[in-house]
């Protein structure tokens, strides 16, 4: 929720374009392509960066810097790709003001701040969006990604990507000596034993054919060793496909850590919800649509299928705040036989020059197109 000059540069696009637009959730940035009656479509960019010391070595790499919650300052970087998703669209946003010709409707450009936090389509919506934006028949969005050549694009029906629920543990023991660990209760083993055991609600109590993940992304306690100290801190990850196994993991996970926590004689551990990324699901009909938009666009060699992942996005709650169907794609990053393939949230993350971008722009043109009910040859 930092972008401001990300902000000011989409919006200084837009102005040289003649696209009018407004600010939107803080950093978000919305415009209106008006071009007569017509159906209303949204295409969503995200547009934020990580807190990643680029290291890419490209001559125009970030010497940005940014601040954590907690006041911190940190290098950051597009580690993610996201600065690929916004050129793409503003790449796309002026072929279709120069071909106005060529079709009728209203395109609203979203340029979403905030993915990565789960903050951002939410705030933009709460800032009210849609009563500020003509209500369009659907959205779509697009990510760049190292698991599709690049040229190509990837697109699936139904279930996209998953939901994740972030947890913070805090974890109460009782300090002691080292040398006295019979006056303690260490939140340190208590902690190992909520680690190890939380594995075993996948393995043994989600069935085999269900998707989920638990992870256990930091573990800080204690600050010399030979002090037993009074307290841990945990944070975890999860991601699930349907509501009804997440359903049966979140209160799992629940059970485990106060369960381990009376088994140590130790007090019950708060647990904190961080943020929650609803679950993507295209709409299939609609998917069918833009799929066919996008190959008119490519090519149908260069539009693949494939499954839902275990990624997380923000973007299905644009839609899901009005009722009405998504789309999201991803297109490639990497030629199929680069040698380096760094992934997304990697210091050397850096799609391979412009026939990534270009393939954005023109997926993003052909799947707007479709939903417009307006079809072109590659």
């Amino acid at each position: 929720m930092q972008e401001h000059r990300t902000a000011e540069f989409i919006e200084a696009a837009l102005d040289r374009l003649g696209i009018e637009h407004f600010r939107c959730g803080g950093t978000g940035v919305v415009g209106l392509q008006r071009n007569g009656d017509g159906p209303v479509v949204a295409f969503r960019a995200d547009i934020d960066g990580l807190p990643i010391e680029e290291q890419t070595g490209a001559e125009f790499r970030s010497e940005a810097r940014g601040t954590l919650p907690d006041g911190t300052e940190v290098p950051v970087m597009h580690g993610c790709g996201h600065d690929s998703h916004t050129a793409a669209a503003l790449a796309a946003c002026g072929v279709f003001e120069r071909d106005r010709a060529g079709w009728s409707g209203t395109i609203v450009w979203i340029f979403q701040p905030g993915e990565e936090t789960a903050a951002g389509a939410n705030a933009m919506v709460a800032d009210g969006l849609w009563d500020r934006a003509p209500r369009p028949a659907v959205v779509l969005g697009q990510h760049v990604v190292p698991a599709v050549p690049a040229g190509s694009v990837a697109l699936c029906e139904g279930p996209a990507m998953a939901a994740a629920d972030a947890l913070k543990v805090t974890i109460h023991g009782k300090q002691s000596h080292g040398s006295q660990p019979q006056d303690s209760i260490d939140p340190i083993v208590l902690g190992a034993f909520i680690v190890t055991r939380l594995q075993t609600i996948v393995a043994r109590e989600i069935a085999p054919q269900s998707a989920a993940v638990v992870t256990c992304g930091t573990f800080h306690a204690g600050v010399k060793e030979n002090i037993i100290p009074d307290r841990a801190e945990l944070t975890l990850n999860t991601r699930t496909l349907t509501d009804e196994v997440r359903d049966a993991l979140i209160p799992a996970i629940r059970r485990v850590i106060s369960a381990e926590a009376a088994a140590s004689g130790a007090p019950e551990p708060e647990v904190e919800e961080l943020y929650r990324f609803p679950a993507l699901v295209n709409d299939a009909e609609q998917a069918r649509v833009v799929r066919a938009g996008i190959a008119a666009e490519l090519g149908a060699e260069r539009v693949l299928t494939v499954g839902p992942g275990m990624g997380s996005e923000d973007f299905g709650g644009l839609a899901t705040s009005i009722g009405v169907p998504n789309v999201y794609w991803f297109f490639g990053a990497y030629a199929a036989d680069a040698t380096e393939q760094p992934v997304n949230h990697s210091p050397q993350f850096l799609p391979d020059g412009e026939l990534p971008l270009v393939t954005g722009a023109r997926a993003a043109i052909g799947g707007i197109r479709a939903a417009l009910g307006e079809t072109r040859e590659a």
